[in-house]
């Protein structure tokens, strides 16, 4: 059984806390089995079965868990005659209506360590959300790395065919169930998480009975995962292209397509005025996988690809990550995390001028800055400038 020690090792950090843990992320991004792993930890550790308590809210048993009393009833049949120190572990809680009023009681009532995954971010907002505020931690689960890719897999980071595990990487992204699969199943089994994440994750749980203007929403951001754009924009498109829409629909299932974990919303900070722009914002996609799926599996724009590939991992790294703005000039990223700021710009061929390195060295303080490539060139630096192969800053 292959381990997620990044993911695992934060788990575990809050074990008998006060803290509740809440895994989040988009489907099947390998929660369940983070979940399934902190179980066998705690049954390794001595915990006994009885005291460990696992309900997964998809599996035939408890869907029909769908509201807070059903939830409390449930818990109370598996509850043992005179327990010690209980674990909860709750699979899919987003499932259930009033979850956090249950996860709440049984915080208060019992000595116990609570662990929920989730797919949905709305989960944590609203008003029931706040009985639970300043008592939980987020984890955000993502698909695999690229090293997590390359451990799966089985090849050496040194290997001669890095290049060509960076190559199918790129194409069919880091889904466990993708990475594991032959290659004459990977689209199949792409096209089925698209699916449910769109169908039952978006659409179903928000009411919207057509999801074709959605598809062709989410296809229009996966085709231009990198460019700024705004929800004025994507209507004038779409409608162009005979899809009758308007700008608050666009930008509701703009919203619904960033809780649901799909999409990544970058804004534009202002390097000099040190102050976010009420402008046009970059999205991103979670995996590259779903991007090459929701254009119809075409080719090209392998600049946008990489700046999403490198965006993502950024993300998972722990940064914060806004696109910068200096003057007329684009920093690709900007990350920060605690006293840690990082500039990255990003391009797919080193062009034969400085422009790039230039728009970095513009930037008036002393914070790391990187030029990440997607083809290997021989030159560490320019201008003072780091030069990063793609493939060598993934396996960093």
């Amino acid at each position: 059984m292959f381990e997620r020690p990044y993911y695992l090792n934060q788990i575990l950090n809050f074990k008998d806390t006060d803290f509740i843990k809440i895994l989040t992320g988009v489907r099947r991004s390998g929660k369940s089995f983070l979940m399934n792993l902190y179980k066998n930890h705690l049954e390794e550790e001595g915990i006994s079965p009885e005291n460990i308590i696992y309900i997964n809210f998809e599996t035939f048993e408890y869907q029909v868990v769908t509201n807070e009393d059903k939830f409390r009833t449930a818990v109370k049949n598996l509850l043992p005659d005179n327990p010690n120190k209980l674990y909860f572990l709750f699979d899919e809680i987003q499932l259930v209506d009033g979850w956090q009023r249950v996860v709440n009681g049984l915080k208060t009532s019992f000595e116990c360590d609570i662990t929920i995954t989730g797919s949905n971010a709305d989960m944590l907002s609203g008003e029931l959300a706040t009985l639970l505020s300043g008592r939980y931690i987020e984890i955000l689960v993502y698909p695999l790395s690229f090293r997590e890719f390359l451990e799966v897999k089985n090849i050496d980071p040194k290997s001669r065919y890095i290049d060509t595990a960076y190559t199918e990487f790129e194409k069919y992204g880091g889904f466990p169930s993708v990475v594991l699969a032959d290659e004459s199943s990977k689209d199949i089994i792409l096209q089925g998480i698209f699916d449910t994440i769109v169908l039952n994750d978006v659409a179903f749980r928000s009411g919207i009975k057509d999801p074709s203007s959605l598809k062709a929403i989410i296809s229009f951001l996966a085709d231009n995962v990198g460019q700024l754009v705004n929800a004025t924009r994507i209507t004038n498109t779409l409608n162009g292209e005979g899809i009758s829409t308007s700008v608050p629909t666009i930008t509701r299932y703009l919203d619904l397509l960033e809780t649901g974990y799909l999409f990544y919303r970058s804004q534009q900070y202002d390097i000099r005025g040190r102050e976010y722009l009420r402008t046009n914002g970059k999205y991103f996609i979670v995996d590259s996988g779903l991007r090459r799926n929701a254009v119809g599996r075409k080719d090209g724009n392998y600049s946008n690809r990489l700046e999403n590939i490198v965006y993502i991992e950024l993300r998972r790294r722990g940064y914060a990550v806004d696109v910068g703005r200096l003057g007329n000039k684009e920093i690709d990223f900007i990350a920060r995390k605690l006293d840690e700021t990082l500039y990255v710009q990003v391009t797919y061929d080193l062009p034969d001028n400085t422009h790039e390195t230039d728009n970095l060295n513009n930037i008036q303080d002393n914070y790391k800055k990187i030029l990440v490539t997607g083809r290997y060139y021989d030159k560490d630096q320019i201008d003072g400038i780091e030069i990063k192969y793609i493939v060598d800053w993934l396996l960093e």
